[in-house]
């Protein structure tokens, strides 16, 4: 079959079937790395070529990248046991991808999906490596015959997100706990906003650039403000609970213990605890794609009640707002 072929990692992951669809609307072939098969349907209709294996297996990812026109890496642990584990996908899995790469001279430009937090390497395991993972594409990428852009996604959310579904579980309890300072700014995005925002690079792939992703309220928002847009999508009232820093900490460390207990990998770890106190994830507008070339569509209020509506349809949530908590006599 003639067309661009695109190559991508992470595909499975949360944001991966948005990009394999955004890719797919903009014409694109599609190959795939898997550790197994994907079940039918899981991408849609586009038809999808699978390399079957993971980030360590090298003969995998030259077949994966074996002329492809646009190699976009969106693999990488977002949670994991140790330093270690982060380091041995979201490190060595992306130096496995560039050799991968320079030994394959028909292979394109490569897409660098990362993420805001390599802003700050120091805060925590994830961020080092995802800060560390860019560095070497940036590095050890040949450039004689690949170009590379890299894209940092701020808080990405959307349906089928298990990550911040604990966020509205508790919202629907009439409860939203808020970490450190309630002046702090996050930044937001809905995952098929991000998406089109990789698709988009795709098309003219600029050399050497590191972007940023965010919704239009580039500035990030101040908690009070994404509480009044969960209030908005499930349709109730919450009781916002201000969490100094101490008790965060504490609960990241009854967090790990009872994951550790359970056989299970914590998502509250310290090293998330000072990603959510950082006083500021917001961006600017000087650090985006140009407008130009994407425009974020989604808004947090309407991001945010797709995301609650797709939650209660796989009964994630419950369909309506639980009975709201008495406080005091």
């Amino acid at each position: 079959m003639a067309g661009r072929l695109a190559a991508v990692t992470g595909a499975t992951g949360f944001l991966g079937p948005y990009i394999i669809r955004a890719l797919a609307r903009a014409g694109w072939r599609l190959r795939i790395l898997a550790r197994q098969a994907p079940a039918c349907g899981a991408f849609g209709d586009p038809p999808i070529g699978v390399v079957v294996g993971d980030m360590s297996n090298r003969r995998a990812l030259r077949k994966l990248v074996d002329s492809a026109d646009i190699v976009v890496h969106a693999a990488g642990l977002i949670k994991a046991p140790s330093r270690a584990a982060f380091r041995a996908v979201n490190v060595d899995g992306t130096a496995n991808l560039v050799r991968a790469i320079n030994d394959c001279p028909s292979a394109g430009h490569v897409i660098l999906v990362s993420s805001m937090v390599a802003r700050e390497p120091h805060l925590s395991a994830y961020a080092a490596t995802k800060r560390e993972g860019e560095e070497i594409v940036a590095a050890a990428l040949d450039r004689r015959s690949h170009g590379w852009t890299t894209v940092r996604p701020c808080a990405v959310y959307g349906p089928s997100d298990k990550e911040t579904l604990a966020i509205f579980r508790a919202a629907t309890y009439r409860i939203f706990p808020l970490p450190g300072r309630r002046r702090g700014r996050v930044a937001l995005i809905h995952a098929a906003d991000a998406a089109d925002a990789i698709a988009s690079l795709c098309e003219c792939s600029p050399t050497g650039r590191i972007f940023e992703l965010t919704d239009q309220h580039v500035e990030g928002y101040a908690w009070p403000e994404v509480v009044a847009a969960i209030e908005t999508a499930i349709g109730a009232k919450v009781l916002a609970l201000p969490l100094p820093g101490p008790v965060v900490r504490a609960a990241a460390v009854m967090n790990i213990v009872a994951a550790r207990i359970a056989g299970r990998t914590p998502i509250l770890t310290l090293g998330k605890v000072r990603e959510f106190l950082h006083a500021d994830w917001g961006s600017a507008a000087d650090r985006l794609p140009p407008p130009n070339l994407w425009r974020p569509q989604i808004s947090l209020d309407d991001g945010f009640r797709d995301t609650v509506s797709w939650y209660r349809e796989q009964r994630w949530l419950p369909p309506v707002p639980a009975p709201a908590i008495k406080i005091g006599g």
